[in-house]
């Protein structure tokens, strides 16, 4: 299954839009494909009265895969955690249709936020750091008139170190997740690939990744965001109206 803090993050990381359509985040949507959705089926129609194991696995992945890659084609959002995403989702097939061990599940559970926390460490020593891609954006803050003021006070040294301090704090939040995906992982989906008690098992760590997992790493994202909102504040002397992005203005 797509995690769902996963879904958040490729809602905040869309920045690219068609001339003529913007995204616009649809979490209660996302959370229903992606989550409710799949676990249900998971859990109701394994049984070999009803869709089989195999059966009800496929279709069970077949929401999120394409809900995922509707929207990859119809906002252009190609982007490195939105196909994480979708490989998440197809190695999770994988897994259970070919009846691999599920040591190989905690495995793709831990890897996929880790790969990501890897990747944001990484992004800094490059000229486009993933926090400006996920927080310190254009779609997100008035980024040109934060930096003119910056500049104007001399602080743009001091807030490049602060956005790097925010940044290894946003690479924790994922490897908080992997830790808690593994753990999870291992705890709950015990019985072998491709059988009905898989299926229910893998549905039951769906579900409970989100308040487990998700919601407390969306919290210290939230965190860190207001981390930055009071840098900003602090440097430049805007309010929070003129530091986030107005959609009414030309970017």
């Amino acid at each position: 299954m797509i995690a769902p803090q996963l879904c958040y993050l490729i809602d905040m990381t869309d920045i690219t839009h068609t001339p003529t359509e913007t995204h616009k985040p649809r979490p209660l949507i996302d959370m229903l494909v992606s989550i409710v959705i799949p676990s249900l089926i998971l859990m109701k129609l394994s049984g070999e009265t009803r869709l089989g194991a195999d059966g009800a696995l496929i279709l069970a992945l077949a929401f999120p895969l394409g809900w995922g890659a509707f929207e990859l084609i119809k906002y252009r959002k190609f982007n490195f955690i939105a196909l994480l995403g979708l490989v998440s989702v197809l190695l999770t097939g994988g897994i259970g249709l070919l009846k691999l061990d599920n040591q190989w599940l905690a495995i793709k559970e831990a890897a996929v936020p880790g790969l990501i926390g890897i990747a944001v460490i990484i992004s800094t020593r490059t000229r486009y750091p993933l926090i400006r891609t996920m927080l310190f954006n254009k779609a997100v803050l008035n980024v040109d008139k934060i930096q003119e003021r910056l500049e104007q006070g001399g602080n743009t040294e001091q807030f490049e170190q602060r956005l790097l301090k925010a940044t290894y704090w946003l690479s924790g939040t994922f490897f908080f997740s992997s830790v808690m995906n593994y753990v999870l992982a291992k705890w709950i989906v015990t019985s072998p690939g491709g059988s009905e008690a898989f299926n229910e098992e893998l549905g039951r760590l769906t579900l409970l990744s989100y308040p487990m997992i998700a919601i407390p790493s969306m919290i210290m994202m939230m965190a860190i965001f207001y981390y930055l909102w009071k840098t900003i504040h602090g440097l430049t002397g805007l309010k929070l109206e003129e530091i986030m992005h107005n959609t009414g203005q030309d970017d």
